[in-house]
């Protein structure tokens, strides 16, 4: 039997390759809001995060996002990360 390939992604912040089910999506829409993508559906430009509390705050303190998505990341959008944790 055949084995299922796992989607890897990178994350912004620490350049790690790690499977996309341990990673949170950073999405901006075309309408030019910015949401984070729970499903990893959602279309539009987007950026992977780590799960974890101290890279959201590194990708906070460094704008990383920011230079990503290519747009301002309101900490609305960092509050929900940190939720997530």
């Amino acid at each position: 039997m055949k084995t299922k390939k796992i989607p890897m992604r990178s994350c912004v912040v620490t350049r790690e390759k790690l499977p996309k089910s341990e990673l949170v999506r950073v999405v901006r829409t075309p309408e030019g809001d910015v949401i984070v993508d729970v499903t990893g559906k959602a279309n539009g430009r987007g950026a992977y995060l780590k799960r974890d509390l101290s890279v959201f705050e590194k990708a906070y303190s460094s704008k990383v996002l920011n230079r990503i998505l290519e747009v301002e990341v309101p900490d609305s959008v960092f509050d929900e990360l940190r939720k997530l944790v």
